[in-house]
């Protein structure tokens, strides 16, 4: 499974540290220290900022944390350093892990850039409010409409059910109360298979079932919407 790594390391992997409870000592930008119960042993926490922020005024206080650990290369991948990344709720570093499976965004960035609650965050991308990503910290307009396009269709389960009733998909192809019907979920599934992204495969479904509309020719099956995609490319 771990071909090429030293047994130790291997270990190590398989039993990744996912909770920590300890005395909060400091707290500094992204990075807080952990102190265990009798003081004897302490551990670096990284945390998004929006964490940093929310636990600077509990500091002498026992805190828990969801942990995320991962190892930091160093020296063209050489040596491997192991980091802890800290969550006050699972939710929260489950959206971290999709977050940062965004191109161009690695674990030092993603903690920047979560200046908010991983719900805005999921909102912005859900809604397609560019704008509202570019405010983040280490997000540009080029990142955002990255992120929009890799993960819209993937962050709704980060979103309140109120969220979910109100929320307006800008590409009209889907809506809080009206989801894809089963044909161009099917279709949007086909493309997603052959390299697509969700959000530029619900867009081009979308487009084709409006030039079929208009042409008269509604699509009936998955097929013939995923060769009227094909056909207006």
């Amino acid at each position: 499974m771990f071909a090429g790594v030293p047994s130790l390391l291997t270990c190590y992997l398989l039993s990744m540290l996912c909770r920590l409870t300890g005395k909060l000592e400091s707290v500094h930008e992204t990075a807080a220290i952990v102190a265990s119960a009798d003081g004897s042993t302490a551990r670096e926490v990284l945390l998004p900022a929006y964490v940093a922020k929310a636990l600077a005024g509990r500091i002498g206080q026992t805190v828990t944390l969801n942990t995320l650990e991962y190892f930091e290369g160093q020296g063209q991948g050489t040596s491997f350093i192991p980091r802890l990344i800290g969550f006050t709720a699972l939710r929260d570093r489950a959206f971290f892990e999709v977050f940062t499976t965004v191109k161009g965004i690695g674990n030092k960035k993603a903690l920047r850039a979560m200046a908010v609650e991983p719900a805005v965050i999921a909102r912005a991308i859900a809604s397609k409010d560019g704008p509202a990503l570019v405010k983040l910290p280490e997000i540009g307009k080029r990142m955002a409409e990255t992120i929009i396009a890799e993960l819209h269709g993937k962050v709704e389960s980060f979103l309140s059910e109120q969220e979910l009733g109100s929320l307006e998909i800008k590409s009209g192809s889907m809506t809080g109360a009206a989801r894809l019907s089963p044909i161009a979920e099917e279709a949007v599934t086909v493309l997603t298979t052959l390299g697509e992204t969700r959000g530029e495969a619900e867009r081009r479904v979308a487009l084709a079932q409006e030039k079929a509309g208009r042409a008269g020719k509604t699509p009936k099956t998955a097929d013939e919407l995923v060769a009227a995609v094909f056909a207006g490319s």
